[in-house]
């Protein structure tokens, strides 16, 4: 095979050449009616790997794209998904028998699995590209002109594999990563006329990132913490909290500007960090390497974490697909657990318009495809009657997110449509649907199960997604549960009420199933997710 050495330039003429053939083909290949195409899936989680490492069973994460298998109840469909190390033949069935329809050999030889072998910390993508027999296979098995590739986040390997492979990238150029970054997404917020809490501009080490606070608290003199992030993390774990108040006696008013500094950065060893066994050390031996910023934290005794997710189609389009309540854990809340869908009927239209002026502000920068914006909803003194709620977004995630997997398996299993007008999704048959999702139901006494013993509760149980209702649960993260005690569900129903009593009985029966074998030493921290819904 002949290698063509392209320029940079060419490089990046080459890419949007490809990208280009998305826009070509959009409205065939869009939505849940997708037709003769070839799916290429990488599951690789781009991101900073010793970041990642604070998360546990994140090699397993590769599995979050799945649901890219019910694509398959499409006849002419086909998938090829690469992972790092071969999936239980039990998980692929267990999905495949999900597609209503279709008969279960026919949609079989519609897959093609493909795997690194390799179980190593550095990204899938890295993997496929260092294994030249491998890339050949999945190019012999892709046909050119009916091919797009789909990942978790675009970066730099992404695009050399759409090069290499000559495969469309359905995704962001990575040349735009910046905007996804938190320091990124202040800017955005600040030229789309989003509110956002005060903070700083990037800095890169420990000495500028005191500075930085020292200047925010004499902005904001009532402020009783702050929130300090690595300008790339994961799910709120390169996060920390600087607790204001037990330095109160360094306030603004009271000592120096230089004082201020000092007891500050004397003050950042002992922060409120998110990741477990995360010290300064390590935190400020990242911040040279990925830059830092700090940001108010807000208050408040009603706070909610809501989000929207949206996409920028190849011809240039906004679309807002969803909005949720994020679950958030962690010593202060900053953590990802997972959501509640939809947000609050109080701000949900709120948020799709601010997600649309974010939208609109990217796809003006050349952004392409998934989008996320988090925000912190506070509750305001009720003075008419109906409640009022403060939206400020702290950060935007270009690329699919905790949120992206559980909408998507809720889209492609019912073929339903999300209603901008009432920010509900309904499904063909118009029931309003809700859900309830995690990636962290995560116990001790989990530990050792095994794919196939949860294939057994869950038929003992009937806790399967049943196609005849719509209800039900979707289990996913199952290569996560021997070793970590960890699954992923997202619990489907006709109401809140419902899809919560799903997720209870799940729950339950787990626990239940897994009384003999352990002492649950922890119950989250181990895991288990707030039941409140949408008070």
């Amino acid at each position: 095979m002949q290698v063509v050495d392209f320029s940079v330039d060419s490089q990046g003429e080459k890419f949007r050449f490809l990208q280009g053939q998305l826009r070509d083909r959009w409205q065939s290949i869009e939505g849940v009616n997708l037709g003769d195409y070839d799916i290429l899936v990488i599951p690789s989680v781009s991101l900073d790997q010793r970041e990642l490492q604070k998360v546990e069973g994140f090699l397993n994460y590769e599995e979050r794209l799945l649901f890219s298998l019910i694509r398959l109840r499409n006849p002419r469909t086909r998938v090829i998904y690469v992972t790092s190390q071969p999936l239980p033949p039990i998980v692929i069935d267990y999905y495949l028998q999900l597609l209503p329809g279709i008969p279960f050999s026919h949609a079989r030889d519609r897959l093609m699995l493909f795997s690194t072998y390799d179980s190593s910390a550095k990204p899938l993508t890295q993997k496929i590209l260092e294994r030249p027999r491998l890339m050949q296979r999945i190019r012999q098995a892709l046909r050119p002109d009916k091919s797009f590739m789909i990942c978790y986040n675009a970066t730099q390997l992404e695009k050399d594999l759409s090069l290499q492979l000559e495969v469309p990238l359905l995704a962001a150029d990575p040349d735009l990563l910046y905007w996804g970054s938190k320091s990124g997404s202040r800017q955005i917020f600040a030229e789309s006329g989003v509110p956002y809490p005060d903070g700083s501009e990037l800095v890169n080490n420990a000495d500028d990132l005191a500075e930085a606070a020292a200047e925010l608290w004499e902005r904001q003199p009532h402020l009783l913490r702050m929130v300090v992030k690595l300008n790339e993390g994961f799910s709120g774990e390169g996060n920390a909290v600087l607790d204001l108040r037990e330095i109160a006696n360094m306030a603004p008013g009271t000592v120096s500007h230089r004082e201020r500094v000092g007891a500050i950065s004397d003050r950042f060893t002992s922060m409120s960090f998110q990741a477990k066994n995360e010290t300064w050390e390590n935190f400020s031996s990242r911040i040279p390497e990925l830059g830092a910023i700090v940001e108010a934290f807000i208050e408040g005794e009603k706070k909610h974490s809501p989000s929207v997710q949206g996409r920028i189609t190849p011809e240039g389009e906004v679309e807002i697909l969803s909005t949720h309540d994020q679950i958030l854990g962690g010593s202060d809340g900053q953590i990802y657990l997972g959501c509640y869908f939809p947000a609050q009927e109080s701000y949900r239209l709120k948020l799709q318009e601010l997600g649309l002026r974010v939208g609109k502000n990217l796809a003006e920068k050349g952004a392409l495809e998934r989008f996320g914006v988090d925000f912190i909803a506070v509750r305001q003194p009720d003075v008419s009657g109906k409640a009022q709620w403060d939206l400020q977004a702290i950060e935007i995630n270009l690329r699919k997110g905790g949120t992206t997997h559980p909408f998507m398996t809720l889209k492609f299993l019912t073929t339903g449509r999300y209603d901008m007008a009432t920010g509900v999704f309904y499904s063909q048959q118009g029931s309003a649907k809700y859900y309830m999702a995690t990636d962290n139901l995560q116990k001790e006494r989990y530990r050792g199960l095994l794919p196939n013993d949860l294939m057994d509760i869950i038929a003992d149980h009937r806790l399967h997604f049943d196609t005849s209702t719509e209800t039900g649960t979707v289990f996913h993260l199952m290569g996560c549960l021997s070793e970590f005690g960890k699954l992923g569900l997202t619990c489907i129903g006709n109401s809140p009420q419902q899809a919560k009593d799903i997720y209870h009985k799940v729950v339950k029966v787990l626990d239940e199933e897994t009384k003999e074998t352990a002492i649950d030493a922890y119950a989250l921290s181990s895991h288990c997710l707030p039941m409140t819904w949408h008070e």
